[in-house]
């Protein structure tokens, strides 16, 4: 059975470690240490996970690249305290959201007018992580004719990325769980808290 382009696309990046790609992606990493922190492309730099993830190459699909810092929630110190290093809250601290969901929201907040489809991961260095993420503009013409995305031009889906609604607000929401032991994540933690008994 032959091989799609897509996939040899996806090998390619699969293979990251390898000298030939290792010196690419680090040429590409130093240009995108030099650019804004928000920058649109012409096209996505994944290809196949772009179209794997809902991108099209027609109007009303932007792309978007992005850097968020890596690393845990670490705190600044405070001093005079009286508290032992251990108890003072500074290292070993998760944030509830992930960096790419934080990358989502930061883009949505600088296009207002789109809605975010779904984002992925291009690279990283020692400060930086980088993610690319697929717009739609819900009230383009194209989009609202198109029966495959014209869901998200529903007033139900209005700022979902700040709802958790992408794929990786719902990750970070539990939903891709069911059964024993996530009861309590749906419809949101806050509502089944608040659930009469």
């Amino acid at each position: 059975m032959s091989k799609s382009f897509y996939s040899y696309m996806g090998d390619a990046w699969k293979g990251y470690k390898d000298h030939e790609h290792l010196a690419i992606r680090q040429a590409r990493l130093f240009a995108w240490r030099r650019e804004p922190v928000v920058t649109r492309l012409d096209g996505p730099t994944r290809l196949d996970r772009a179209r794997n993830l809902g991108y099209k190459a027609k109007q009303g699909y932007v792309m978007v690249r992005t850097r968020v810092r890596r690393g845990g929630l670490r705190k600044y110190m405070t001093r005079f305290t009286g508290h032992k290093p251990s108890g003072t809250g500074i290292n070993k601290i998760t944030a509830s959201k992930s960096i790419k969901r934080i990358a989502e929201e930061r883009v949505s907040k600088k296009f207002p007018n789109m809605e975010v489809l779904n984002s992925y991961w291009v690279g990283e260095d020692g400060k930086h992580k980088y993610y690319e993420v697929i717009l739609v503009d819900p009230s383009h013409p194209v989009i609202m004719a198109d029966p495959k995305i014209n869901w998200i031009c529903h007033p139900g889906n209005t700022n979902r990325v700040l709802r958790g609604r992408t794929s990786a607000g719902k990750k970070g929401r539990g939903l891709r769980y069911k059964g024993k032991g996530s009861e309590k994540v749906r419809p949101s933690l806050r509502a089944a808290g608040n659930k009469r008994q």
